[in-house]
């Protein structure tokens, strides 16, 4: 179990930014592995999901639970995409992130990320996968620049 703990801890950072993966996987984290291949699935905290280990790329999907503990950890993160207030709702109820609607970007997200995107006033409103580079969210004014997987109002 300690190998296991390591490993994610170690993904998360490597994902999301230096010091996540403590501080989102606590010692006391329930890792649940594959019965058929024995490698790691799923992260759980008191019961409820933080994150799977997606077996495509070994990367990590967040839970909206997960993603909230992140931004709320105030380590330097690499994965918050920042839209506008007034598109907020929308996005909080799964709706896309439009380029248009970025507000700022962190400079390291590449397309196919995992993104926690948040709004202008650091609130968490989604998670899901980076379509464009952080710079063309910015420069871009149309076109799809998160496809969000859940939003907040969804999953809760």
């Amino acid at each position: 179990m300690r190998d296991e703990l390591r490993r994610v801890r170690s993904i998360a950072d490597y994902q999301f930014g230096k010091g996540v993966g403590s501080r989102l996987f606590p010692e006391n984290v329930e890792i649940l592995c594959s019965k058929s291949t024995g490698r790691i699935r799923y992260v759980n905290h008191e019961g409820k999901r933080l994150a799977t280990l997606r077996p495509t790329d070994g990367f990590l999907s967040l839970s909206i639970r997960a993603a909230k503990s992140i931004v709320e950890s105030s380590v330097s993160l690499e994965c918050i995409v920042r839209v506008r207030s007034d598109v907020a709702k929308f996005v909080a109820e799964g709706s896309d992130v439009f380029a248009g609607h970025v507000v700022a970007a962190e400079d390291g997200i590449r397309p196919k990320d995992e993104v926690i995107v948040v709004d202008e006033s650091n609130q968490v409103l989604a998670i899901g996968r980076a379509l464009l580079s952080a710079s063309e969210m910015k420069a871009f004014e149309v076109g799809v620049a998160v496809k969000v997987r859940h939003g907040r109002k969804k999953q809760g």
